[in-house]
């Protein structure tokens, strides 16, 4: 099981690279992150009274709590999942089951671990991989195997296994003359010196699931339909016809899977999950309670209701095994326009003791945004014209006059934040991005004048950059 072990000064420093100011939310953040680190150096006892600070993430639309969430889950080595309180309904409405957010964490996990453990084996399977690959460019003489008589009972019997039946299991058995053999050890050796990569193979694979909505629905109470009926028939193949290098990556994966014990997998996945897992619980402002009443207000309440004993610590059942949540670190976060975070339960309220108000963006904070994170918006913009041919840059004066433009438009019409940026930049290079490709190749600045002559009157007119921008 891997515990982040980065400092919070580490954290806060990734998180730089990414997302504009917000320094109290990155240091909670930070902090919160670190503490899962320390709780798992005390002895077991004590484990398990030290519970997470759950946090609660408060600011407008746009302003980075998303942003922070997502670069969260690409720096971690840990269960991260991200959901929308709205999705969810109090149990007897429709909607998503409030559990269901830690059965996806559980997935994660599932897949974490099993990247972590197929790692280990990587080597052997490799070998095994390359040596069904050999076997495939350069197959034996088929000859078909007879199918054998099979006791009726016997044959049921190895149906529930999942097992084919040995009578009905029909096969070509192979027959490798000198030629064949000599052929082999020559394309083994291809093989090796990475010669055959971008030839062609075709291998058959398991069909992939079809979900189902039944099989939706029995997931919600840890139950998976598929599974169940798998251990019933053997899985389908089918052929796919790939290139060497991804034909080898399929078949790395299978033989991994041969080398590992799926329930060490599972188990190990729990434990992650349990002791590591983050569930960011977004828009959390929208299920709260308002003083008027309404159709919607019984559903809205339910659902704080049902995500309370999740977030104060229960057991879940999960089609890997139960999972308890008493050690799962939550982060809620929500805008609160038309509300405020006392709206909540207060149990549920007494569930997030730590709470980071995230601030508007200032003017000064879009050009940072703009220039200044590792793939910030300009660099986007710039690397994708690039593709034509097109050298494009920005002065200083045009990126300042684009900050301009979209803080005085958020708090002329309404604060969406940093998401203006890309409705902006969307419209000043809207001429550029068409015509880019019949350009073929030159050298574009985009100065203070170009921005005011491409959306200058439209920032002018009220109305229509209401509409527009």
């Amino acid at each position: 099981m891997t515990v982040i072990d980065k400092t919070p000064k580490q954290i806060v420093t990734e998180l730089d690279q990414y997302v504009i100011g917000q320094n109290d939310a990155k240091k909670a953040i930070a902090v919160a992150l670190r503490n899962r680190y320390r709780r798992m150096q005390l002895s077991k006892s004590m484990q398990k009274d030290v519970t997470p600070k759950n946090l609660m993430m408060i600011g407008p639309t746009g302003v980075g709590k998303t942003e922070i969430a997502r670069r969260l889950a690409t720096m971690l080595e840990a269960p991260f999942v991200k959901v929308e309180a709205t999705k969810f309904t109090e149990v007897g409405y429709a909607g998503r089951d409030v559990e269901s957010m830690v059965r996806d964490l559980v997935d994660v996990s599932i897949k974490l671990e099993e990247d972590a453990q197929y790692g280990r084996v990587s080597g052997a399977a490799e070998r095994m991989a390359d040596k069904r690959l050999v076997k495939l460019l350069v197959p034996g003489i088929k000859k078909q195997k007879k199918a054998e008589n099979v006791n009726f009972m016997q044959m049921m019997s190895q149906i529930q296994k999942g097992q084919m039946p040995a009578g009905l299991d029909v096969q070509d058995e192979e027959e490798v003359t000198d030629d064949i053999r000599n052929e082999r050890l020559s394309v083994s050796e291809q093989l090796t010196r990475g010669l055959l990569e971008n030839n062609e193979v075709t291998i058959k694979i398991d069909e992939p699931k079809q979900p189902s909505g039944m099989n939706g629905m029995m997931g919600q109470m840890g139950i998976d339909l598929g599974d169940s009926l798998s251990a019933l028939t053997p899985n389908r193949q089918i052929e796919r016809t790939l290139t060497v290098a991804e034909a080898r990556k399929i078949l790395i994966r299978e033989e991994s899977k041969k080398l590992v014990n799926s329930a060490d997998i599972n188990q190990a996945a729990i434990e992650r999950a349990e002791n590591t897992g983050i569930i960011f619980i977004d828009e959390i402002d929208k299920i709260t309670s308002k003083s008027q009443k309404n159709s919607g207000e019984v559903s809205r309440e339910g659902v704080q209701r049902d995500i309370l004993p999740i977030v104060e610590g229960s057991q879940i059942s999960t089609k890997f095994g139960p999972i308890n949540t008493d050690h799962i670190l939550f982060i809620a976060s929500g805008a609160f326009h038309e509300s405020k975070p006392s709206d909540l339960i207060a149990e549920l309220q007494g569930r997030f003791p730590i709470r980071v108000e995230l601030d508007d963006l200032s003017q000064s904070d879009f050009v940072k945004i703009l220039t200044e994170p590792h793939n910030a918006l300009i660099k986007q913009y710039i690397a994708l014209i690039g593709t034509d041919n097109i050298n494009v840059t920005f002065t200083i004066e045009a990126v300042e006059k684009i900050s301009e433009i979209a803080y005085n438009v958020n708090h002329d019409t309404e604060n969406i934040g940093a998401r203006r940026l890309h409705t902006i930049l969307e419209k000043l290079l809207e001429d550029l991005l068409f015509e880019g490709p019949d350009m073929q190749m030159g050298d574009i600045t985009i100065t203070e004048s170009y921005v005011d002559d491409k959306i200058g009157n439209i920032v002018a007119d009220k109305d229509l950059s209401r509409y527009i921008l």
